[in-house]
């Protein structure tokens, strides 16, 4: 996991809102949490609204008429014009089909879920929204306009092939889904992620300007570039520790996963297994570990 700054520790700690209430995250920004706290989703789902009078909606959240009353009831006497989707895991778009029944507004979304994965004959993971399909494809680069408030679209694969960054101009912000989350590194599961494509996303982040980041999980990051590169020396030293457990043949992943994750809650080794597995594959790939059978979770390797 990377460190929280000072600030974010705070705003981590402002994150605690009840369920249900929308609360002022900036000046054009406001969040209300989804009630589905949990091992992947810590407090639960973000669901950011973006201005006012005619608002935009990013990632409207899971299945859950809780959650989607409670949000509509927040923005009676507004209107709901746009609503945007970081990627289709199930606790980020599901909602958006109630909110287009009760308002009308489309959905905007970079594509399905597995993207071109599934075009492949590829089978994604569980835990995709399968049924979403967006009303209005978006690519890197496109600019969603509303009343008052702009959206440039950052195309960044890698925890999902789908998954979208969102930079709200007017404030040089930036909204992160799960590519940049606020409590805990990312989880990247093949075969829909894609370490190689998460770091190359990760770098892309780097170069860009934006002055602060808002995830859809924890609290906002105050030094996005400085946390950017935490992340990818965390993954270089996930890697150099897959490195390590083959020369002392710890060589299938369920072994390297009790090596590297001391005292790891039970119910997040499944996510252990795949984001290890993630790291295998870009290793494989790049020429420097290899297996005699098929790559998988059961295999086992060594170096080249």
């Amino acid at each position: 996991m990377v460190r929280s700054s000072k600030n974010q520790m705070e705003f981590n700690r402002n994150f605690e809102c009840e369920y249900g209430q929308i609360t002022q995250v900036s000046p054009l920004i406001r969040r209300i949490v989804a009630n589905n706290p949990g091992p992947y989703t810590f407090k639960g789902t973000g669901t950011y609204v973006i201005g006012y009078g005619d608002v935009g909606v990013i990632d409207p959240g899971p299945d859950d008429q809780d959650h989607v009353n409670a949000l509509l009831n927040s923005l009676q006497g507004e209107k709901i014009t746009h609503q945007i989707i970081t990627h289709t895991h199930l606790d980020h778009s599901p909602a958006a089909r109630y909110v287009s029944e009760k308002t009308g507004a489309k959905t905007y979304a970079i594509g399905p879920h597995g993207l071109g994965k599934i075009a492949k004959e590829i089978t994604v993971e569980a835990g995709g929204d399968m049924s979403f399909t967006p009303d209005i494809l978006v690519k890197d680069g496109d600019i969603i306009e509303g009343n008052g408030w702009s959206l440039e679209c950052v195309h960044t694969p890698g925890h999902t092939s789908n998954h979208l960054c969102l930079s709200l101009i007017e404030e040089n912000s930036l909204f992160t889904g799960d590519h940049v989350m606020g409590w805990s590194t990312t989880v990247v599961s093949p075969p829909d992620g894609d370490m190689s494509d998460y770091i190359l996303s990760l770098k892309k982040l780097l170069i860009r300007e934006d002055k602060i980041y808002y995830p859809t999980h924890g609290g906002a990051i105050f030094e996005p570039q400085k946390y950017v590169r935490a992340i990818i020396v965390h993954r270089k030293l996930r890697e150099n520790q897959i490195l390590d457990c083959i020369s002392k043949e710890i060589n299938n992943i369920p072994d390297m996963v009790s090596a590297m994750y001391e005292g790891l809650d039970q119910r997040l080794i499944k996510a252990a297994q795949h984001s290890i597995l993630s790291h295998i594959i870009d290793l494989v790939k790049r020429d420097i570990i290899c297996t005699r059978g098929e790559v998988g979770i059961d295999a086992e390797y060594e170096k080249l």
